[in-house]
């Protein structure tokens, strides 16, 4: 295999992964939302009240109908397809530096091997712990490049839900301070009614970049990436749909992460790391609280797969059929 074999993969990749992400993308949108919805269990009396968080894990939530319709009531089509625009290009970087890097150095290792064999030391053939190591190593390059692109796609999935939930908080303060001063309830409806009119800002991705930067600095823009890294050696050694069952905890708490903080009084929303993000969310939620949305995840990463892998065979075919015919008219032409 040469290089430009590794390119064409590289290219496939990106291509099949830009379509694969377009099909799916509502469905990526809604599980963004359910991991980071941050809805602590009822907790003792002498530890205040909080709103209990339903079960994860019913038929109804796997496709969550009820969000969607939420989501569509209240945003538009649109809402469903927040972030695209950086999602298609971060879908397109990450595939493309993935399948680069994993041809690169997969034609590295059935090199090392057929050298082996050639000084009479194993068979020629590359073990799998050599494919894992391969695979480690494209996924971590890939993760390393393309870390800031999803923190901006994961911001601009959840803008309206954390807009959402600064507003449920103002109401909140606003109702607790009318019964403590004695607001009639006409004017008390008249203030709620006023925060209902308001609607989120526009917010983009330069914006969204700010916020980012403004919050955290640079280093904001990797939030998440220790969990990241984690699923990628994991994902190597699982099958698909066994390694999404089992990683999903640390992607739900790489959103909680990469998402806007929950802004209010209550402490247990807002995570300072991974580990006082995990620590925060078994106190707060329990076990099932990094479950959340996994039902959608399965069907957006199975249906993913199979789009993606499907485009991308075709579109290395296609490429190899075409290069082979360009070979053919250059060497024609030379005679």
């Amino acid at each position: 295999m040469s290089k430009s074999d590794a390119v064409a993969n590289g290219l496939a990749g990106a291509g099949g992964g830009i379509i694969a992400q377009i099909i799916t993308y509502p469905l990526q949108t809604i599980n963004t939302r359910q991991q980071t919805e941050r809805r602590a269990n009822k907790k003792k009396k002498n530890e205040g009240s909080l709103d209990s968080a339903p079960a994860p894990g019913t038929l109804l939530q796997i496709l969550q109908p009820i969000l969607f319709h939420q989501v569509i009531k209240t945003e538009g089509w649109g809402g469903l397809y927040s972030g695209l625009k950086p999602s298609l290009f971060g879908t397109a970087a990450s595939q493309g530096i993935y399948y680069y890097f994993y041809q690169v150095f997969k034609n590295r290792a059935e090199a090392i091997a057929a050298s082996r064999k050639a000084k009479g030391h194993g068979d020629g053939n590359v073990g799998m712990f050599s494919w894992l190591v391969v695979a480690a190593i494209a996924g971590s390059l890939n993760v390393l490049l393309t870390n800031p692109i999803w923190v901006l796609v994961t911001r601009m999935q959840t803008h309206t839900q954390a807009e959402r939930k600064i507003m449920e908080g103002k109401k909140e303060v606003l109702i607790r301070e009318a019964s403590e001063s004695g607001l009639q309830g006409s004017d008390l409806q008249d203030k709620l009614a006023e925060l209902d009119s308001i609607k989120p800002c526009p917010y983009g991705t330069l914006h969204a970049a700010c916020e980012v930067f403004n919050e955290a600095g640079i280093t904001g823009f990797w939030k998440g990436i220790f969990p990241t890294l984690i699923m990628v050696f994991l994902l190597g050694a699982l099958a698909k749909l066994g390694a999404t069952v089992s990683t999903y905890p640390l992607l739900v708490v790489k959103s909680r992460l990469q998402a806007k903080q929950e802004i209010g009084g209550n402490s247990s929303l807002r995570y300072s790391g991974t580990l006082d993000a995990v620590t925060k969310m078994i106190r707060y939620e329990g076990v099932l609280g990094f479950y959340k949305g996994m039902g959608t995840k399965i069907v957006q990463s199975v249906f993913a797969a199979s789009v993606l892998f499907m485009v991308k065979e075709e579109l290395v075919k296609a490429y190899m059929v075409l290069a082979d015919k360009s070979k053919k008219v250059l060497l024609n032409l030379s005679k």
